[in-house]
């Protein structure tokens, strides 16, 4: 059994606080000594894992959307599923999350890009980056549900992959006010559900 090294169990916690506390309070909410208190590790010791807490922020966007790209692919890897059934699944079961965790948080990405996105050109670019990564894979699916006749083919699968993610973040900031799923179900049932559909 290979044993992790306590440095790197101290970052992946300090990175899973981060996204917990960012996500619920913000950057300028969220203090170091909050997160390191959290996580028991202290203070001077953070800069042994990050050289500010702009730069732990970016690492934090990064460790954020990892799992959201590896649960949308594991939905189109699925060999028993069309390419659009996969995304209509993936974008199904993020709803069912939302709804359970009564709508609170919302997206970390959509917070931070209105939070920090023009003053931090570190975070910016760590954002920019995991949008397009992001992008890339719902570009990937929808080239993919292209190919297999379900998707239509007059628009490109670029353009509908960044018209679904930019409605996306819309509809999370929608739901984050309303309290309420139907934002996000409008979302994807006007686009996944019909205006992409061959």
């Amino acid at each position: 059994m290979v044993k992790i090294p306590q440095k790197h169990i101290n970052r992946e916690n300090l990175l899973n606080k981060g996204v917990a506390l960012l996500t619920q309070q913000g950057y300028h909410g969220t203090g170091l000594k909050e997160i390191l208190d959290a996580v028991q590790i202290p203070k001077g010791s953070f800069y042994n894992y990050f050289a500010s807490k702009e730069e732990f922020c970016a690492a934090v966007v990064e460790h954020y959307i990892n799992p959201f790209i590896d649960q949308l692919n594991g939905h189109l890897q699925n060999p028993d599923m069309d390419a659009l059934s996969a995304l209509t699944h993936y974008f199904s079961e993020l709803i069912a999350e939302l709804e359970k965790a009564e709508f609170k948080g919302g997206c970390l990405l959509g917070n931070l890009m209105g939070e920090i996105g023009g003053t931090s050109d570190l975070c910016r670019e760590a954002l920019q980056l995991a949008v397009n990564r992001y992008r890339d894979l719902l570009q990937a699916g929808l080239e993919k549900a292209q190919q297999q006749g379900t998707v239509r083919t007059d628009k490109s699968a670029q353009a509908m992959a960044d018209l679904l993610a930019n409605a996306w973040q819309g509809a999370l900031l929608r739901m984050k006010i309303e309290h309420s799923s139907a934002p996000l179900k409008q979302c994807c049932d006007e686009l996944i559900g019909d205006f992409f559909k061959a």
